[in-house]
């Protein structure tokens, strides 16, 4: 089955080091540069669509700022024919 994934991150922990960005296999991740967190960086968002919810970026993170979610996405059943 399919995995979609989304991430959030806590501004008050992120630092903005970019190792999210970096080890993001499927590079959905950069930093928000036109926002900072209240210690004054640019945090970590998702910017496209193809999270897996890996956990890379969680792994990762130096300040434990990234929390991931996953779902999997239902499979599509056949159509009943008559």
């Amino acid at each position: 089955m399919a995995v979609t994934g989304w991430i959030e991150v806590n501004e008050t922990l992120c630092k903005g080091c970019e190792l999210c960005v970096h080890y993001c296999p499927v590079h959905v991740l950069a930093l928000d540069e036109t926002r900072l967190t209240p210690q004054g960086y640019h945090p970590a968002v998702l910017v496209a669509e193809g999270c897996t919810g890996c956990t890379i970026c969680a792994v990762v993170c130096p300040e434990g700022a990234i929390t991931v979610y996953r779902e999997e996405k239902p499979k599509r059943r056949a159509r009943a024919t008559a």
